[in-house]
């Protein structure tokens, strides 16, 4: 007996065939917006490239979702005359990226504006006799960025650049104390088993819920000294060292206040605030004419926001130039310097907790500021003719930063958030007063804040306030402690960046080589986390001491 099979039956099956089909397809197809790694890292900087360099050699997947066109933060956005403290103590990777820079400038194919022999082993650029593992700490900002492409690349590590973490309620997902995932302002979604943040603002640490600080702790808070406002206080060469009327009139107060000097009182000594210290952009100048463009005057020209530094120089003040350091190729990384400089003090105390809209003004008001101060001291007649010739022999440096009008793409934040963790790094941690548990990595910069506001004191002069400079004794530890936040608060991120610390240790913390350190140090922890299936909180330590220490990390001098 035969069956027999209608032809809109056949039909009908095989439309369902062909749906069936489709459905099992498209389950099976990624889509375009879902990403997936073992950890996902937030962040352009340093210690964002270092850590996915970690990440991929430890095994894991790894994905770098960076805000930034350019990696490498600050260590490629200027900052090359590294502030590196004392060298033994930077280890691991963080290492390996100056004994790369050393190799560059090894190759006589570097040196393009000089000769190697011209420019010596100048400063922080004398290379590291350790082996053959040599080491220069001074370098252009193209160097820095190429070594970071090379890790990316050597590494087959994935980048995904431009991509803004979604800073509304819904742009991180959590469930049970750990982030699922977040999303960016394209629509992108990344999961993960970790998270680390290695911007220096700390976004994606704020978003997830954990604790953190902004401004200056008061000294009784954690039992400190250089914390706190710090009115009377002057260390470095950043302060009037002559007495200078604030007022558009000098002596008198009903003339008004000049530019950039505030009227409220800067506060009782030793007290907390919500301010922090003075950003500004770490310039590559060069004065080498075929390399060099005339420093651009902004459109938003004003002279008189510079009429406190004609009335510096009228003191008979000289030492404009005393932070122009060389770095190779006849350029400079050009840093503050004396009391009124690059440092745009005042004028950022929003910017940690700001909008994306928010913070671009504030970059831009920075910019302007700069470009303006530049074009000031190298036109302005009332400039003194020994400072301003020789100013106007300067420019930016035409090969430089060449897809941003050769202006730095990275402005330097020198603090914004900082996490209030497992563990709260003091300057009795830096200054060796206590024993630090779990050390990760090490530092030994100076406690170095620039400063923070700009004020009328009671004699009725105008003073700078917050710029602190106080040496520890030795190296010191950093405690596992300040990269994880409370259990209570997150179990599956970590923050190499933006570490648990006072203002006053952070100020010794936030150095680019540190930055990196921790950044490996983290990721490495990230990994030993999923092996394990713990929280970050509970990884044993000594388990993470001892693949730390086979990675060359230092985590205390012997």
């Amino acid at each position: 007996m035969k069956t027999y099979i209608s032809i809109e039956w056949q039909r009908s099956g095989i439309v369902i065939l062909l749906f069936l089909i489709t459905i099992f397809q498209s389950c099976d197809k990624k889509q375009p917006n879902i990403h997936e790694a073992d950890v996902i890292i937030y962040g352009g900087t340093s210690a964002a490239v270092i850590a996915a360099v970690e990440v991929a050699q430890s095994g894991k997947t790894v994905l770098v979702v960076s805000p930034d066109i350019h990696l490498g933060g600050l260590s490629s956005g200027g900052l090359g005359y590294t502030d590196t403290g004392n060298k033994a103590v930077i280890g691991g990777l963080s290492r390996e990226f100056y004994h790369r820079v050393y190799n560059h400038y090894n190759d006589s194919a570097a040196w393009i504006w000089q000769k190697h022999s011209e420019y010596g082993n100048k400063g922080q650029g004398t290379v590291a006799m350790d082996g053959e593992n040599r080491t220069m700490w001074i370098f252009e900002p193209h160097v820095a960025e190429k070594v970071f492409e090379d890790f990316v690349a050597e590494n087959k590590i994935t980048v995904l650049r431009d991509e803004w973490l979604d800073r509304t309620a819904s742009g991180v997902t959590k469930e049970n104390l750990k982030i699922i995932s977040f999303k960016t302002l394209s629509g992108k979604v990344f999961f993960g088993k970790m998270f680390i943040d290695a911007t220096y603002e700390g976004d994606l640490m704020a978003l997830a819920g954990v604790s953190y600080h902004v401004g200056r702790e008061s000294n009784a808070q954690y039992n400190e000294q250089w914390n706190g406002v710090q009115t009377g206080v002057l260390h470095h060469q950043h302060w009037f060292d002559k007495p200078i009327s604030p007022y558009k009139i000098p002596g008198d107060p009903n003339s008004g206040v000049l530019p950039l000097i505030s009227a409220e009182h800067p506060g009782e000594y030793g007290a907390a605030d919500n301010k922090i210290q003075a950003y500004c952009f770490r310039m590559c100048m060069t004065n080498h004419d075929e390399n060099r463009i005339l420093f651009p005057k902004p459109e938003n020209y004003d002279s008189t926001q510079y009429e406190l530094l004609v009335r510096v120089f009228d003191t008979g003040r000289k030492d404009w130039f005393a932070k122009f350091d060389d770095i190779p190729n006849r350029k400079t990384d050009t840093n503050n310097h004396g009391p009124f400089s690059s440092d745009n003090i005042g004028m950022n105390y929003d910017y940690p907790e700001a909008s994306y809209e928010r913070r671009r003004e504030i970059i831009k008001q920075h910019e302007d500021y700069q470009k303006g101060l530049l074009w000031f001291v190298a036109n302005d007649p009332r400039v003194p003719e020994d400072i301003r010739s020789k100013m106007a022999t300067w420019g930016l440096a035409k090969d430089e930063f060449t897809d941003n009008g050769n202006w730095p793409h990275q402005i330097y934040v020198r603090e914004a958030r900082r996490l209030i963790g497992e563990y709260v790094t003091t300057e009795n941690d830096v200054l060796l007063k206590r024993e630090v548990p779990n050390p990760v990595g090490m530092g030994s910069y100076a406690m170095d804040s620039h400063n923070i506001q700009r004020y009328i004191t009671p004699e009725g002069y105008v003073q700078n306030e917050g710029d602190i400079g106080v040496s520890p004794p030795a190296p010191y530890s950093i405690s596992y402690g300040s990269l994880v936040p409370k259990k209570e608060d997150c179990t599956n991120l970590l923050v190499p960046v933006c570490v648990s610390s006072s203002h006053i240790a952070f100020g010794s913390i936030r150095m680019e080589p540190v930055f990196m350190i921790l950044g490996q140090s983290a990721a490495v922890a990230a990994s030993m986390a999923i092996d394990n299936d713990q929280a970050v909180q509970d990884i044993p330590y000594e388990a993470l001491k001892e693949k730390l220490m086979e990675k060359n990390q230092i985590l205390k001098l012997q």
